[in-house]
């Protein structure tokens, strides 16, 4: 196995021995993070679901990888956590009302994310819940937006439901599926301290980055002279209407459902 020498703390049985459970913890919490509070769309779910995944391969001093447990169980934790950040999401948005849009343009919000989001909704109805899973930013004001616009919860749970089955459990259990190829198995087991260290630098870099180019994009507007603050007219005005969440997808993006 490759060990990094100036890390030596990112040993896997180091890792396995002092962290156990508390890395899936970190990694449950990024998932429920994105979807659940309107600040997760700095980061990246998609690449450490699959991550997750393939770290959960037997490794040495550990038949269940890093995380120490099976790898259905890691998938399921991974998923649950999705599920209940989903119903989180749709809570703030649904208790708080459109006054959960009127904000000030930073690096944390952003009105063009909520447009974004809505002409999602516009053009797929209410299955954005389960295809926003897979679209980063609308994943996390997809729940918040539906709840605004008081879409039928048990519809909107069920869509989520199977959103956070194909996404967070569907992902993980893919990214474990890769590591059965040879080379990417044989690498993994290889450099396991290294992929770690990529996995905690990368999300972190990524994050910092998305919010950085957020503040530097609200400043520019700001010096422009544009108006940077959402008020509640405008708030109000994000805000779906009902129907919307019964259409039918409009797949071929010809306007017609």
């Amino acid at each position: 196995m490759h060990h990094a020498a100036l890390i030596p703390w990112l040993d896997p049985a180091t890792i396995i021995g002092t962290a156990g459970p508390w890395a899936l913890l970190v990694v449950c919490f990024i998932v429920f993070a994105e979807t659940g509070l309107l600040v997760g769309f700095l980061l990246p779910g998609d690449t450490l679901l699959v991550i997750a995944g393939l770290l959960s391969h037997p490794i040495a001093g550990s038949e269940h990888g890093v995380f120490g447990i099976n790898v259905w169980f890691v998938a399921l934790l991974i998923g649950l956590s999705a599920f209940v950040g989903g119903e989180v999401g749709y809570v703030i948005g649904h208790k708080g009302g459109p006054a959960v849009f009127e904000r000030k343009e930073s690096g944390l919000f952003s009105k063009k994310n909520v447009e974004r989001t809505n002409a999602f909704f516009e053009r797929f109805g209410g299955i954005t819940v389960i295809l926003a899973r897979f679209v980063p930013i609308v994943r996390t004001f997809a729940p918040v937006a539906a709840g605004v616009g008081h879409m039928p919860w048990r519809k909107y749970t069920l869509y989520n439901l199977i959103g956070a089955i194909l996404w967070g459990f569907g992902l993980t259990m893919f990214g474990y599926a890769i590591g059965f190829i040879p080379p990417v198995a044989h690498f993994v087991e290889s450099y396991i301290d290294l992929i770690l260290l990529a996995a905690v630098g990368g999300t972190a870099l990524v994050t910092l980055w998305h919010y950085l180019r957020e503040r530097y994009k609200a400043k520019k507007e700001a010096e422009a002279g544009h108006d940077v603050v959402t008020e509640a007219a405008e708030a109000q005005a994000l805000t779906l209407d009902p129907e919307v969440f019964d259409r039918a997808p409009d797949l071929d993006g010809d306007g017609k459902h």
